[in-house]
């Protein structure tokens, strides 16, 4: 984000109030009224996989069409796939095959067709004998604590050998092998049995790959190279259904109704895609700011992957909001602000007034226009949706930010070389995390009550290690680009010493796979009070973040664009 970019906890913002809808008069700032630019002229130009854009200039009004193949299902046609489907998963009593569906459901991307049936049937498994079926074993595991339900790690030690190696038996058991190896990234710190066995089946896995059939050992090599838990759902269920056809158990109902929710749900992101882009455009900072970055499009993949259901609609287009104004204050701190200017700015944030304005510099005042209104207006829906004025939360977010951005500034003008631990620390608030997470949290609205919007504050832990993941993978994803502008801020490069370039990127992405455990912990602990919707969107922004940052600057911008293309502009067919 900024990193989409410490753990410095800030009392600012006044209790949770007691009353919902019944707001003293003046409590609630209106936006100001003020418009940048006008509305610019629609573009239908459609992009194609060569010439896509991330920049706004192109995607006003830009949709793609229905496919004839999709029009001939009609609302009732795909009413009775999904109620067909759901009476299998009801009366399905068999763990191998119960289970199974489940995780093909999931993994094409419909199971928001069935939560209740998914739900009822993973409680149900708890109780079933599978014995010595390490594939049921290990799915019905991964299954149970992807739901956020109790799953003890001890299942797995009737296949361990007491020399600590699976057991002779399981030696040609590839499925079950590979089923336990996608499980063991569900591991919490302190798991052994299940990093060993994760070391086991990898080894196991790699040495079975030339005796399996091509179609085997390309789902091995993808598990090998990212588990499933470390996918980004939406782009998951796009190649999954691609090559769907070619499973052993292919079932023709599932397919039907994949491809079409794949791609009405684009259709969907398609007109989401186009409100944002007509809001950005009317909110004129790339006309009125040369320096300011023009990205709603791969603002709005993060919202894809954090929100991947089609009925978070709304909380995708709010984010994306906030997501690209991130982007252009991380410009105003980077690259452009003088530092005088810069404490001035960030007092004036503090303050959340437009009187504080008046000293300002005129490009600092469309900035703060734009952060103000927007924040205000995303504060106003919620009010007017769910009776809660949460613009204090949201506001305390966006104080956090800039003043971490202060922060590193003040590093950069007295060339301060933080220490690791420092750095993270400043950069998991300056990375978006918290700002991200909170909104997220009120937008989605479910179970939210006095006592869950409290855990806000401080920051849960939840939101830190994700945030932790984010910062990480961002500087993997642009090291060499701030090694040359930033590098005292690079923590590849912090106050550590590593004696080549492999090396410091190998620490990293073992601090990333350690951060991963500690999320998985978050997950499943039994004294979670958070709602289990901003647990999973916390889950899911760690994994975006990979999906961004990955392939480094090189590659990064045509990346993101390719996953654009396929997500946001190509049907499945």
């Amino acid at each position: 984000m900024a990193g989409i970019r410490s753990f410095s906890i800030f009392q600012r913002s006044p209790a949770w109030p007691t009353n919902q809808l019944g707001l003293p008069k003046g409590a609630y700032p209106r936006p100001c009224t003020c418009q940048l630019s006008q509305f610019p002229k629609p573009m239908p130009e459609s992009p194609t996989s060569t010439d896509l854009s991330l920049e706004s200039s192109n995607l006003i009004n830009v949709v793609s069409l229905p496919r004839a193949a999709d029009r001939k299902y009609s609302a009732r046609t795909l009413e009775e796939l999904v109620e067909s489907i759901q009476t299998v998963l009801r009366r399905s009593s068999d763990p191998a095959h119960t289970l199974n569906l489940i995780d093909t459901v999931q993994r094409l991307g419909i199971s928001h067709h069935f939560e209740e049936e998914i739900d009822e049937q993973l409680d149900r498994s708890c109780d079933w004998n599978v014995g010595e079926d390490l594939f049921v074993t290990a799915l019905r595991f991964r299954l149970l604590r992807q739901a956020g339900k109790h799953s003890s790690s001890d299942v797995f030690q009737k296949f361990i050998s007491k020399e600590g190696k699976l057991k002779d038996f399981l030696a040609e058991d590839r499925r079950g092998m590979l089923s336990l190896h996608e499980a063991s990234y569900l591991a919490t710190k302190n798991e052994e049995i299940l990093l060993h066995a994760q070391k086991l089946t990898r080894t196991s896995l790699q040495q079975l790959m030339p005796l399996m059939s091509s179609n085997c050992s390309s789902y091995v090599a993808q598990a090998l190279k990212l588990p499933r838990h470390l996918r980004m759902a939406r782009l998951e269920s796009r190649n999954y259904i691609s090559c769907y056809r070619k499973e052993k158990n292919f079932n023709l109902d599932l397919f039907q109704l994949a491809r079409v929710d794949f791609n009405m749900v684009q259709q969907l992101h398609n007109t989401e895609l186009t409100e944002i882009v007509r809001w950005w455009k009317q909110l004129g900072l790339v006309d009125k700011l040369s320096f300011a970055r023009d990205r709603p499009l791969e603002c709005f993949l993060w919202t894809v992957g954090i929100f991947p259901e089609p009925y978070h609609s709304s909380c995708r287009i709010e984010l994306t909001k906030t997501i690209a104004i991130l982007l252009v204050l991380d410009d105003v701190f980077d690259s452009y602000g003088s530092l005088d200017d810069l404490v001035l700015f960030t007092d004036a944030i503090r303050r959340w007034d437009l009187g504080a304005t008046e000293h300002l510099p005129e490009y600092m005042k469309i900035c703060y226009m734009a952060l103000f209104n927007t924040t205000n207006n995303i504060g106003y829906r919620i009010l007017k949706k769910q009776g809660w004025n949460v613009v204090p939360h949201l506001k305390r977010t966006w104080i956090d930010i800039v003043e971490a951005f202060l922060v590193e500034a003040k590093w950069f003008n007295k060339n301060h070389v933080p220490s690791p631990e420092e750095y993270l620390a400043n950069g998991v608030t300056t990375g978006g995390t918290y700002m991200a997470l909170v909104h997220a949290f009120f937008l989605m609205g479910q179970d939210v009550t006095n006592e869950t919007a409290a855990m806000m504050e401080p920051y849960p832990n939840l939101f830190s290690v994700s945030g932790k993941i984010l910062r990480l993978w961002d500087d993997l994803g642009t090291a060499e680009k701030e090694g040359m502008l930033r590098q005292a801020y690079n923590a590849i490069r912090t106050r550590e010493v590593f004696s080549s370039e492999k090396e410091a990127r190998e620490h990293i992405r073992n601090l990333i796979s350690s951060s991963w455990l500690e999320l998985n912990g978050e997950l499943v602990s039994p004294t979670a009070a958070l709602p289990l919707s901003i647990v999973k969107a916390s889950l899911n922004l760690g994994r975006t973040a990979q999906v961004v940052y990955e392939h480094g600057d090189d590659e990064n911008a045509s990346c993101v664009a390719e996953n654009v293309q396929a997500l946001i502009y190509t049907p499945i067919g």
